[in-house]
């Protein structure tokens, strides 16, 4: 792998899990996300053995990283509020993607906070910390848990850097915990304003974000910073640009990370011309 900056995108899973990783290759990504399941269940799925040996023997041999996305039901701050069953099956389908992104050999499974409706504001973060707790306590797999920043709507949690250092520090077992930071959503929640990266910067330094940043969502936003929502741009068409995206990068906290593309695809159906547009412009900044 010749660059330090690793681009890719989201693919699907049809065909299989190393059907993903070839996927991926072909339209020039040298990193990628999947869903290790039905985006939309919590359901349980069967490990496909073959299938997920077959995306590792093509990963190792083209030195492609991957990381897993947890189902869009997946609530972790709601704890048992709905009902012990939703929350039991919460904890077993994040047990089932950590299982599957080991055979897959991806570095984790990227999971959000969620969001909670709650007379005390620390119920959310308590649920959070319980359900890593049970879902993390008998875990013993390389794959982690890839905590996602938020957009700030529905809600306000899971937006600062400073909320995701202190629940991974507070969890029983951080080790097996990392951060996935999406560009859009620090941009969305006026976390990260472009114009002042550099104490963006700092202040993940002196929370020991950075450290364990695993992959990053490189995602451009569809409306400006502050409005919290979580509305993706392919980069450099939205109101972040190239240039806001590029200078993000220069730092060398972002390197060798799988930086994935979650945008439309391009006419061709693929993320083939925005990988490239991406690397053109930073092959200009001398990042490469």
């Amino acid at each position: 792998m010749s660059s330090n900056i690793w681009i890719g995108c989201h693919v699907s899973t049809r065909g299989g899990f190393g059907r993903a990783a070839r996927r991926a290759w072909n339209m020039g990504a040298v990193s990628f996300q999947y869903f290790p399941k039905n985006p939309r269940s919590l359901a349980w799925k069967e490990l496909d053995t073959a299938a997920a040996a077959d995306c590792l023997r093509f990963c190792l041999e083209k030195e492609l990283p991957s990381i897993a996305h947890t189902p869009y039901p997946v609530n972790i701050a709601a704890g048992a509020t709905h009902g012990s069953d939703l929350y039991e099956a919460t904890v077993a389908s994040l047990k089932n993607d950590l299982m599957i992104a080991e055979a897959c050999g991806s570095i984790g499974i990227v999971v959000h906070f969620g969001h909670l409706k709650s007379p005390d504001p620390l119920q959310g973060y308590k649920n959070i910390i319980q359900c890593l707790n049970e879902t993390l306590a008998d875990w013993q797999g390389k794959a982690k848990i890839l905590l996602e920043n938020q957009a700030g709507l529905p809600g306000s949690m899971g937006i600062t850097l400073e909320e995701l250092a202190n629940v991974r520090n507070l969890a029983d077992e951080p080790q097996k915990i990392a951060f996935c930071l999406d560009t859009c959503h620090a941009f969305a929640s006026n976390t990260w304003i472009p114009g002042q990266t550099e104490h963006f910067m700092e202040r993940g330094r002196e929370l020991g974000y950075w450290k364990q940043l695993a992959a990053v969502h490189l995602n451009d936003s569809k409306y400006p910073a502050g409005t919290g929502k979580d509305r993706h741009a392919r980069v450099g068409e939205g109101y972040i640009g190239m240039d806001g995206i590029v200078k993000l990068l220069s730092h060398p906290e972002f390197q060798y990370k799988p930086v994935i593309l979650e945008t439309e695809a391009g006419s061709d159906g693929t993320h083939r011309d925005e990988i490239e547009s991406i690397n053109r412009a930073l092959d200009q900044a001398k990042l490469r």
